[in-house]
């Protein structure tokens, strides 16, 4: 399936722009939800192919809200990737360990996204 609508969570109007400018401007459908239960909500009402998910946020954080969607068997199937600035190595493992399908360190590569996201197609 050609992944075309992409969900951003991050609590950071900053980062939530920066992604969705990226991603519009290689032609995907963009939405954002500021934590990880607006995601959840956004996720079932209009199911994404892909999350771009940040771990740091209020309420639960992104290793929890991607567990949720992995376990879920209506949102199993849509690949999460972790956008966070976490940089240990025990961070990517435990995100991965989530069901997370890869864990990219802010600042984020536009490039390196793309690749990601196209890999995933």
């Amino acid at each position: 399936m050609a992944i075309q609508k992409i969900l951003v969570v991050d609590d950071s109007p900053t980062e939530r722009y920066f992604l969705t400018d990226i991603l519009a401007k290689n032609g995907f459908s963009v939405s954002t939800a500021e934590n990880g239960e607006e995601a959840l909500l956004k996720i079932k009402a209009d199911k994404p192919h892909l999350i771009l998910m940040d771990v740091v946020m209020p309420g639960q954080n992104g290793f929890q809200i991607t567990r949720a969607i992995a376990r879920d068997a209506e949102t199993q199937d849509v690949p999460v990737i972790i956008c966070t600035s976490k940089n240990q190595e025990t961070d990517r493992i435990w995100g991965l360990r989530q069901g997370a399908r890869d864990y990219l360190v802010k600042p984020i590569d536009p490039q390196e996204l793309l690749a990601k996201i196209a890999s995933l197609s």
